[in-house]
């Protein structure tokens, strides 16, 4: 193997390392997120919830949207795939939201964590990626690990469970649209998809509108801020690594999950919760190692000079 392939292959696997670590700070980001729209979940619609985090994540934005141009969204490749993948992002963000109205947290996180089965599977369908059989086990693994942890409750048939399952098969989708659309501005894949859930949620709201006082107003906006920089994380992950290398880190939204709740409201975890928390790790962190292992291996030592 030539020196530019060398490089070429250690650049790959810093490539997918970085995608590793933007998927493990998104996650986190989006637990964030997901806790604290809950809570304003009991006074506020989906929908007035929805507009308002859109309209602060598209000001945060609109310094890029500037320095990107109109240009950047007319040059985007595929035009018919970005409108459907900002669908899928509005369509997921709505459906989540609606199920935890009516669901524990834990429960549609479970549902959601179930994402990264679909992404490995249509990852190999549709994206053509080699998913060997020591990934399918890790992922495998890893849902088991959230089913131990979470051990989710017996009504799956329930209508909010089935928005939820039809929410990660969304997101699901929606991870496979990022990677294959790898070559878009992130700006542009952000601020089209906050833009379509806004327009989504925009007639709900203006039935269901609620004046909030000043701290909620803030903590509203709060989520469209977080939301947005977890959104870029992702994005920015799927175009760095497989997406079935990186889907299957989501297991951690669980860990973190039980962490926040101890360090921010005393909840201790219980003996089920770390045994689970344990396998997800384990399962992370055996793909994050067979990763390091296949780039070494793809790199052979160029030949001494003669």
């Amino acid at each position: 193997m030539s020196v530019s392939q060398s490089i070429a292959g250690g650049a790959t696997r810093r490539a997918t390392l970085a995608g590793i670590g933007f998927t493990l700070l998104g996650i986190f980001l989006f637990v964030c997120n997901d806790a604290l729209g809950k809570w304003l979940l009991g006074t506020y619609s989906v929908w007035q919830m929805l507009v308002i985090r859109s309209i602060a994540a598209l000001v945060l934005l609109s310094p890029f949207l500037w320095r990107e141009g109109r240009a950047a969204f007319l040059t985007a490749p595929r035009p018919g795939l970005q409108i459907i993948r900002f669908g899928l992002g509005a369509a997921e963000s709505s459906l989540f939201f609606i199920a935890v109205v009516y669901l524990p947290l834990a429960d549609a996180m479970a549902f959601y964590l179930a994402a990264p089965i679909y992404v490995t599977a249509l990852s190999a369908l549709l994206l053509k990626e080699n998913v060997g059989w020591r990934r399918w086990t890790s992922v495998i693994a890893g849902f088991i690990g959230v089913i131990i942890t979470l051990n989710p409750s017996a009504a799956t048939l329930t209508w909010p469970a089935l928005i939820a399952i039809l929410g990660s098969f969304c997101y699901a989708l929606l991870m496979i649209a990022t990677r294959y659309l790898r070559g878009t501005s992130d700006i542009v894949m952000a601020s089209g998809q906050v833009a379509m859930t806004m327009l989504v949620a925009l007639p709900g709201a203006a039935l269901s509108w609620a004046r909030p006082p000043l701290m909620e107003g803030l903590l509203l906006m709060l989520l469209g801020v977080v939301a947005v920089t977890a959104l870029i994380c992702i994005n920015r992950s799927l175009k760095l690594a497989p997406a079935s290398v990186v889907a299957p880190f989501q297991y951690t939204m669980i860990v973190w999950g039980a962490l926040l709740g101890y360090l921010v409201f005393g909840d201790i975890p219980k003996l089920n919760v770390v045994i689970g928390s344990i396998i997800i790790v384990g399962a992370g962190l055996f793909i994050f190692w067979r990763e390091q292992v296949r780039a070494r291996e793809s790199v052979v030592a160029p030949p001494p000079a003669e």
